[in-house]
């Protein structure tokens, strides 16, 4: 070992033939990084500009339908990419740089939006137009969640490595749920409830968990779903004019 610190210190060709390699997986890594955060985010634009396009004008507030099943399981996942996608960019980027390069990148966000078209299936199941109690209680109880151990455990996972697209998918589900069920009955189809959702999504993602902060927005969350069920006509949108 000694001799060949010697022969590296004593042949410049070789030292600088190590440099160059260093620098050359430094450069390949930057670009792995860039390529993949530039998939991720610019699909997630784009979905932006699909969902907002199919939503338009289809928004009811708790008496809002979900048309046939193609068309809900197509733009649910394509709001979920919208929703997701940025907040899932460090996963993505930890995938890539785990193994398989860009490539991996594909697949990983494929089988992460699998998760949720899964959600979206029992969604579509599940769901009726409402009346504003049932949305109150619906979002009481996605308030009460957030306070749950098994809300910080999942969270606490999104933020982990995860090896697969659909372990993380999972794990995202887990944390996001009860989020996006207040999405689901408030208004599945309205843009403004669905950007705030988005965003305390990509906060609770990309920002460690505070009990300072995360308890007064879970009883906030709480409190709304109150007011819903007990002045529903003082929260704009919620049921569909007269």
């Amino acid at each position: 070992m000694n001799s060949s610190h010697e022969q590296a210190r004593t042949d410049p060709a070789l030292g600088s033939g190590s440099g160059a390699m260093t620098s050359a997986g430094t450069a390949s890594s930057a670009g792995a990084t860039a390529a993949g955060l530039t998939a991720t985010l610019g699909l997630a634009a784009a979905c932006w500009v699909i969902a907002v396009r199919q939503m338009s004008g289809m928004d009811m507030g708790v008496a809002t339908r979900l048309g046939s099943f193609a068309f809900f399981i197509a733009l649910w996942v394509a709001m979920m990419a919208a929703m997701m996608l940025p907040g899932a960019a460090p996963a993505v980027l930890r995938r890539a740089h785990a193994g398989g390069g860009v490539r991996a990148v594909p697949l990983f966000i494929g089988a992460y939006l699998a998760v949720w078209a899964l959600v979206g299936v029992a969604v579509y199941a599940l769901y009726r137009p409402h009346g504003s109690t049932a949305a109150g209680v619906v979002v009481i109880a996605a308030g009460l969640y957030e306070l749950t151990p098994l809300k910080q455990h999942f969270r606490r996972r999104c933020r982990e490595s995860a090896g697969s697209g659909f372990r993380f998918g999972l794990c995202c589900a887990g944390s996001s749920i009860g989020l996006m069920l207040t999405l689901v009955a408030l208004s599945v189809m309205s843009i403004t409830w669905m950007s705030v959702i988005a965003a305390g999504v990509l906060a609770q993602k990309l920002l460690p968990a505070r009990a300072a902060i995360d308890v007064p927005l879970a009883l906030a969350i709480v409190g709304f779903g109150v007011l819903i069920i007990i002045a529903p006509s003082s929260v704009p949108g919620l049921t569909p004019p007269m």
